[in-house]
């Protein structure tokens, strides 16, 4: 697990094939390295990616087919600045919200403008993806956590300031450059505990009504 606060930039050192997967070298100076062991997890611009290497000032690891096909990560070349977060541990703080680092879909940047000292940016989602973003909601783009500002016609708004400006790779947006995004799990566990049929505590058709909430307890 993750929060979505961003630790450090790096970039893309290496992509070497392997057969339809390959493997990733991610350097940088400024992520802390000494507590990493082989086999932790490392988000990689909101992908969870499993160190299989460790070096002075990076780490190697392997990109799945599925991954690919899910991500962003087929654009990435030699040079590509990517956010890097290291795994949430009991003793960390929450700064932002749960995330797991298993990407939902793939968002495209629609918009941009200055918002006071903020920058507006505007994005569009898939139709699935849009049951589970709400209006002052969270959600994790390129690995970074944000609140959503507004929904509307399969699209949300985000305000940036500019400290997440300067500390992730936002600052390189361009307009039609596609992104990570990942749901809130919470939002993601709650409509699977609504919706399942076997369940026998499941309101009648998935709708959650003043009998039902009666019936269980939470009103009187």
């Amino acid at each position: 697990m993750f929060t979505g606060i961003i630790e450090a930039i790096g970039k893309v050192g290496s992509i070497q094939p392997r057969g339809s997967d390959f493997s990733l070298q991610i350097e940088s100076d400024q992520l802390d390295m000494h507590d990493v062991k082989l086999g932790d997890s490392i988000a990689v611009n909101g992908v969870c990616l499993t160190a299989t290497k460790l070096e002075k000032h990076g780490f190697w690891a392997d990109v799945s087919n599925e991954t690919l096909s899910k991500t962003t990560f087929r654009h990435l070349t030699p040079g590509s600045a990517v956010n890097l977060e290291k795994a949430l541990t009991l003793s960390s703080r929450l700064g932002g919200h749960l995330v797991s680092g298993h990407v939902d879909g793939i968002g495209k940047l629609i918009n941009q403008q200055p918002d006071g000292q903020s920058i507006r940016l505007d994005f569009s989602y898939p139709q699935e993806l849009d049951r589970y973003i709400a209006a002052k909601g969270s959600i994790t783009v390129q690995g970074i956590s944000l609140t959503v500002n507004h929904v509307e016609n399969l699209c949300f708004s985000l305000n940036i300031v500019p400290h997440t400006l300067a500390k992730t790779t936002l600052a390189n947006r361009q307009e039609g450059m596609e992104v990570n995004l990942e749901v809130d799990v919470i939002a993601r566990y709650l409509e699977k505990l609504i919706r399942s049929d076997s369940s026998p505590t499941s309101p009648p058709g998935g709708k959650i009504t003043e009998a039902f909430l009666a019936q269980h307890g939470f009103m009187r």
